[in-house]
């Protein structure tokens, strides 16, 4: 599956916006999907996921403030993002995997389609 990430841009601290995540080629209803990010200076992190069944999972900084979703209709993946703070600032990259395991959905090495990435920044 070929995946496309756009949605990103700038924003005040509080806003909010969605980050899509458009697959072609499969069907995303067979894939799981995940949200990571890279600020500034550090490391890709892990920022939500959801399983082929609908589980999901969030890290903490963002648990309360962020939904992910997949729309098999459209046969993209979102992120909704709303409360947004000066550190959530990063490149946001979408994954997608058929095969990986709901206990294992923030681990990068798990998912071998990756979108480019879009630049997200929110000013304070």
């Amino acid at each position: 599956v070929q995946l496309q990430a756009s949605g990103g841009g700038l924003v005040q601290a509080g806003g909010s916006l969605r980050l899509s995540c458009a697959a072609s080629g499969r069907s995303i209803r067979s894939y799981a999907v995940a949200w990571f990010r890279q600020g500034p200076g550090k490391e890709r992190n892990f920022v939500a996921g959801m399983h082929r069944s609908g589980g999901t999972t969030y890290s903490d900084s963002v648990k309360g403030r962020f939904t992910i979703s997949k729309d098999s209709a459209t046969n993209t993946g979102y992120l909704q993002m709303n409360n947004l703070r000066p550190e959530d600032t990063a490149v946001y990259y979408c994954a997608a995997s058929p095969s990986v395991i709901l206990s294992n959905l923030a681990s990068q090495t798990a998912y071998g389609n990756w979108g480019q990435g879009t630049q997200v920044t929110v000013s304070s």
